[in-house]
Order: C-alpha cells, then sequence, then structure tokens
C-alpha cells in the first residue's frame, strides 16, 4: 500500500474513534436575545409571559449583543423559550446579570416578600426547576422550596447567588455548575434541561425593580 494512503487510513481512523464532542459538538450553547422581534418587540424563540401587572421591558445593542432590560412595577412577568441541553454534556451555566433596582424589602425566605430584580430558572424534564436568584435580603447560599404540590407536582428549587445592593449598575458574570447544583438539591442525576426562563417581579412587596440580562450560555468546561 502506498505510503501516503497509509497516512490517510490511519489518520481517518483515528479521526472516527474520537469522542463525537471532538468531532463537531459545540463546546458551548448559547441562547441570546439577537432574534428578529415579532410585532410586540420579543426577539426570535422566545415568549413574553406576565404573570400581574404590566411588562415593562426593552431590547437593546451594548457591544456585540443584544441586553434585555426589565422594569417591574408592582408586577411579575419573564421571557421563556424551549431549549434542549443534555447537562451531563454541558454541565456550566454563565450568565450577565445587571441589577439597576432591587425590590424594597424582597426576601426570598418569606412568601410575603418575594420579589426578586433577576431570576434564571431552568426547567427539567421530570417537572424539575432550578431558580437562580439575586435576592435584595437572603444571605448568598440561601436555598427555598417552591415546589408545588398535586396535581401540578412541580419540584422547585431555588438558590440566592447575589445579595444586597454592593454592585447595583454593574454587569456580573454569574457561573454555575448546574450539574453539581441538581444533584445536590434533588439527589439524583438531571435529566435533560427543557426550558429557560428570565423574570422579574415585585408584585408582593408593592415596589419596583429594574435589572438587565445578557446571553444565558451552557458551556462543556471552563
Amino acid at each position: 500500500m502506498p505510503y501516503r494512503k497509509t497516512v490517510f487510513l490511519l489518520i481517518l481512523g483515528i479521526v472516527l474513534s474520537l469522542p463525537v464532542a471532538l468531532q463537531g459538538e459545540p463546546s458551548s450553547i448559547v441562547f441570546d436575545f439577537n432574534g428578529k422581534p415579532d410585532k410586540n418587540n420579543v426577539p426570535a424563540g422566545w415568549k413574553l409571559k406576565v404573570k400581574k401587572g404590566k411588562a415593562d421591558f426593552r431590547i437593546f445593542t451594548e457591544g456585540d449583543e443584544k441586553v434585555l432590560c426589565f422594569k417591574s412595577v408592582k408586577s411579575s412577568f419573564s421571557f421563556q423559550r424551549k431549549i434542549n441541553v443534555d447537562i451531563r454534556r454541558y454541565p456550566y451555566m454563565i450568565m450577565k446579570w445587571k441589577a439597576i433596582r432591587l425590590p424594597a424589602g424582597g426576601d426570598v425566605r418569606k412568601g410575603k416578600t418575594n420579589d426578586q430584580a433577576l431570576q434564571t430558572l431552568i426547567a427539567f424534564k421530570g417537572k424539575k426547576v432550578l431558580s437562580y436568584v439575586w435576592d435584595t435580603t437572603a444571605p448568598v447560599g440561601t436555598v427555598t422550596d417552591e415546589s408545588v404540590p398535586w396535581p401540578i407536582s412541580l419540584k422547585i428549587k431555588v438558590l440566592t447567588v447575589k445579595s444586597g445592593d454592593a454592585e447595583l449598575g454593574q454587569w456580573v458574570t454569574v457561573t454555575r455548575n448546574i450539574y453539581e447544583d441538581f444533584k445536590e438539591l434533588f439527589g439524583s442525576e438531571p435529566p435533560p434541561a427543557e426550558g429557560l426562563r428570565v423574570q422579574i417581579n415585585s408584585q408582593h412587596t408593592g415596589t419596583t425593580a429594574e435589572s438587565c440580562f445578557g446571553k444565558v450560555v451552557f458551556k462543556k468546561m471552563l
């Protein structure tokens, strides 16, 4: 067999034996707000959900990406979308947050004050949800349970990852190993993630909150 053909077949064999990730699977999956807006200015791929009050939002370009900003006046609303992410392969979530105004008196530990300027929620198959919040009062590391009983049977774990007003007006990058978070909080391996939501609310405290969200990225490694 000619030398060049032998080398080619050897290289081909090595390539075919590599894991799928090395053959072309992306190292990260990005969810941003760059999609073409509909008549209500909601970018493609996302849906606006209003729970209470009026949704006040805007999308603008900052640097090289679109940024989503919310203002809540005694209201609760969100942008959400369907996703399909294997958290076992993409365990890290990186998100950009900016808190402009926190809801006065907000505290995730009490139902009557459970308001936050920034929330990012990941919904998993099997009706399990991880929620990450920037809380006004509760310290970083606080975990609460907001599960909804039968017949909805939705299990929700909320983790405070930012707290207080020390970094108001600044972009903050939050990085989480959601694979490990899920295992710790639910005690099992995570199924695929199927939903993503970014949310604001200030209806319980009857106050005003403002915030901005950048893209959400799922990564194989840091």
